[in-house]
């Protein structure tokens, strides 16, 4: 089966950011970073729901208990079934943003911080426990961004955009921090800046290529390209496989620096088909 590209959700986000498919509602959602919006849709339908907070949106997962909590430029807001939202955790300094996020196995939330300008080391990794504890597990990073766990839980991986680089973490499981980090690939500058990620069934791993118009599958044992998907946009952010049988992958991208008119599609969800893999559920948060 050959592989097909299409725009699944038209363009309106500056940075599309944080794809997360929900099997009970067969919606995916994502967000707008700059826009402050989170945005949810069904493929296949032209209605769309979308909530504007105020503030910058760094991602946002659905909650166990229904409605979403996001990572934001304060912290970590509560947003209820009905929209209504408001700020739980305040603890990000002035000039300091929330950027990727995502749940592990046990559903804890775990958030990269970064400064805005993406000062060296002024990032970190905080995690967000059930009952709204928060945590910072690593400190010192730069853009965390694109995160994941192997199919068994026992390896963390974290993306750093400004070094171009995945590192890999074993986890043991009476620990919450993750430990032995080490390199698990690094890129060129041709390639573009790793951006999101995700992690399929087998293991390997799915990584968005900001500026560089693709999106590479890599093994996760010596980080080894296995494949390069080539994108119709320069700019794409994150990815997540969802649909019914978790074998569609959906790709966030951005228009923001980008002339509209000219670099179509960008802002839009693309949907990626044919590549005979799967991807693993997505978890909620546990709070």
């Amino acid at each position: 089966m050959p592989i097909d590209i299409t725009v699944e959700f038209p363009g309106i986000c500056r940075v599309g950011e944080g794809p997360f498919w929900d099997p009970e509602s067969g919606s995916l959602s994502w967000v707008d970073i700059l826009d402050g919006t989170l945005h949810r849709a069904q493929p296949g339908s032209a209605e769309r729901w979308s909530l504007q907070l105020a503030t910058l949106v760094g991602a946002a997962v659905p909650k166990a208990s229904g409605g979403y909590v996001a990572a934001t430029s304060e912290g970590f807001t509560d947003i209820s079934p009905d929209g209504a939202w408001t700020v739980r955790r305040d603890f990000l300094p002035d000039g300091i943003r929330m950027n990727d996020a995502k749940c592990d196995p046990h559903g804890r939330l775990w958030a990269g911080s970064c400064a805005q300008d993406f000062a060296a080391g002024r990032g970190g990794m905080h995690v967000l426990l059930p009952d709204w504890t928060v945590m910072e597990v690593f400190s010192g990073l730069t853009q965390p961004n694109g995160l994941g766990w192997s199919p068994d839980g026992r390896r963390f991986y974290l993306v750093e955009t400004q070094a171009r680089d995945v590192s890999v973490f074993d986890v043991v499981s009476d620990r919450l921090e993750p430990e032995n980090r080490r390199t698990l690939v690094s890129f060129p500058e041709s390639c573009g800046y790793p951006d999101g990620l995700t992690v399929d069934a087998g293991g390997c791993l799915w990584i968005a290529f900001w500026g560089g118009g693709r999106v590479l599958q890599v093994a996760p044992d010596d980080g080894r390209v296995l494949r390069t998907v080539e994108v119709p946009v320069p700019q794409p952010s994150s990815c997540a496989f969802g649909g019914p049988e978790l074998d569609v992958l959906y790709v966030t991208t951005a228009r923001e620096g980008l002339d509209p008119d000219v670099e179509r599609p960008s802002g839009s969800v693309l949907a990626i088909r044919g590549l005979g893999v799967r991807g693993l559920p997505a978890v909620k948060f546990g709070g």
